[in-house]
């Protein structure tokens, strides 16, 4: 079952985008927002006007750079919790 693509307008960095994905159109919006504010927040680091090129790519490697950390303290929380469970698997066999 394929889900329906919805077709949906965002601005970002002054541009409008009409995007279409299979996703919730307000999803598309929060994603665009996000970027948007990324962005912004990019140029905002710099005293003269860049161009939106370079401030896309910054914004890019910001938003990977959060994604990787996410990623790496899932797995460190995914390590601690399997830990756990393989001491009480013990405990219990231990019990037994």
């Amino acid at each position: 079952m394929s889900k329906e693509s919805n077709q949906v307008s965002i601005s970002i960095f002054g541009q409008e985008y009409s995007v279409k994905a299979p996703a919730d159109p307000e999803y598309i919006i929060k994603i665009g927002e996000y970027l948007d504010g990324k962005m912004r927040e990019v140029q905002s680091g710099f005293s003269t006007t860049q161009s939106s090129t370079r401030i896309a790519i910054l914004a890019a490697m910001n938003i990977t750079d959060e994604l990787f950390n996410a990623r790496q303290s899932g797995e460190s929380e995914n390590t601690e919790v399997e830990q756990k469970i393989s001491s009480l698997i013990e405990l219990i066999d231990e019990s037994i």
